[in-house]
């Protein structure tokens, strides 16, 4: 019999003393009913269901299936409830301790109990993410031909994550995060359970409120902070979990925030969009989680920087270099004190009138010269500074700008092919709106220049 999800030992310790267990542990699921949230994932004849037995038989087998969501939010806990349910054969891995030796082990032992005693194998792969391309590759045999079910687990974006055959062969069902009314609900059953506190302390609507914060969403750190609170208060013989001794056994929430997974680019793009919508306090508050997860100041002077030239431009000309300075600064100082240069960098940018000029005249600018749309080079504009050049006709007939009143010479610059074509199309925003009245200006000086075929046109 293959270890499972606990192994024996730790079960029957459990079982005779089940306080040495954390919260958490005690608390798990041991039915589908049970679980608390997903429930999108559990309705009749769902893949999960199907797992355990309910709703099977008929020509369609239970699917493997891939749970994708961020931790604490029930994906091993599925998965332990499969175990305990199901009457096939349970094998549980953890891609950061396993390898190809012992997935095809596993896939050997799944063969051989399918063959011999017409027993179905469900695997658990817990951190699949974590598998490299070959690793994921050993799977696809046994996924293909349901030698193996496989139930896999990833925090990460399994379409970054997880090769496409694999994700082909398998069902993804993506976790919703726990709501407020779902972890109330979690708490509640575990004060109240024997297997739980047993009714041993209280939990008052502030404290239980200050608790939900904490937890962020996440199932296990709420029943590990609950647990935190009610020993305190049962050492100092309390009947109730006041919000001073959460607030004592617990120091402070642990922002959900992960530097090497997705929320790392999730959170980047909230604090990007929310200061492209001016919402400064938005943008604030993604400044500090990614502040308060040690997320590298470098790589968020980066993001700001890039923003002040994408969404800002020129309706606030000293958006860039304040972007820039901060760059700079963080780069010299580094945490702590780098957090006060990147919210002073961040509060100026969300508030910074906003134009996407810069942006949108590159763009079009590259989509003409991608799609053909280059030209030569007007012969009056080429380099003229070596010999013989004057007689290619090069720079010949050239107006020096600085020459004409107003340094502005009526000639052709763009190549014939793109003569006229407009890149820049300035907003009335902020600052912008002086270069909206300078380029018209600009462009009616140098309208008077024809094709460069005719030559250049001189003042």
């Amino acid at each position: 019999m293959e270890p499972d999800l606990f192994t024996a030992a730790a079960e029957d310790r459990q079982e005779k003393d089940p306080a040495s267990s954390p919260l958490a542990v005690r608390m798990r699921p041991r039915t589908l009913d049970e679980v608390v949230g997903q429930q999108h994932l559990l309705k009749p004849g769902s893949p999960l269901r199907r797992l355990v037995g309910e709703g099977a038989g008929g020509p369609a087998g239970a699917s493997s299936v891939i749970l994708w969501g961020p931790p604490g939010i029930g994906k091993t806990t599925l998965a332990y409830v499969v175990s305990q349910a199901t009457q096939k054969r349970f094998v549980e891995l953890s891609a950061i301790t396993a390898g190809v030796k012992e997935v095809r082990a596993v896939i050997e032992g799944a063969r051989r109990a399918a063959g011999g005693y017409g027993k179905e194998t469900v695997l658990f792969l817990d951190e699949i993410h974590r598998f490299s391309k070959a690793q994921q590759d050993s799977l696809l045999p046994a996924v293909e031909n349901r030698w193996v079910t496989l139930i896999a687990a990833t925090t990460e974006n399994p379409y970054f994550s997880i090769i496409s055959p694999l994700l082909s062969r398998s069902l993804l069902l993506t976790l919703e995060p726990l709501t407020d009314e779902d972890l109330s609900a979690l708490m509640r059953r575990a004060l109240a359970e024997e297997r739980g506190l047993g009714g041993a302390v209280t939990l008052p609507a502030d404290a239980e409120a200050h608790l939900l914060r904490i937890a962020g969403g996440d199932a296990r750190r709420a029943l590990t902070a609950l647990e935190a609170g009610a020993g305190s208060a049962i050492a100092k013989g309390e009947a109730e979990i006041t919000l001073e001794t959460v607030e004592e056994a617990v120091d402070r929430a642990a922002v959900r925030y992960d530097r090497d997974g997705d929320q790392h680019y999730d959170v980047a793009s909230a604090l990007i969009k929310s200061i492209r919508g001016s919402d400064v306090d938005a943008a604030l508050h993604y400044l500090a989680r990614m502040i308060d997860a040690g997320e590298d100041p470098r790589f968020i002077a980066r993001r700001l920087m890039i923003s002040a030239s994408e969404d800002i431009g020129l309706a606030d000309p000293t958006a860039l270099p304040i972007a820039v300075a901060a760059a700079q600064a963080v780069a010299m100082i580094g945490f702590p004190e780098a957090a006060l240069t990147l919210s002073h960098a961040t509060i100026a940018l969300a508030l910074a009138p906003k134009s996407n000029t810069a942006t949108t005249a590159i763009g079009a600018a590259l989509a003409d010269v991608r799609a053909g749309l280059a030209g030569t080079v007007p012969p009056h504009l080429r380099d003229g500074h070596y010999k013989g050049a004057a007689k290619l006709g090069h720079a010949q007939g050239y107006v020096y700008p600085h020459d004409v009143p107003g340094a502005i010479a009526a000639q052709q610059y763009a190549p014939d092919e793109l003569h006229g074509k407009r890149y820049y199309e300035p907003t009335r925003y902020g600052a912008e709106a002086r270069y909206a009245d300078v380029v018209e200006k600009v462009r009616e000086r140098l309208r008077g220049a024809g094709p460069s075929s005719s030559g250049p046109a001189g003042v």
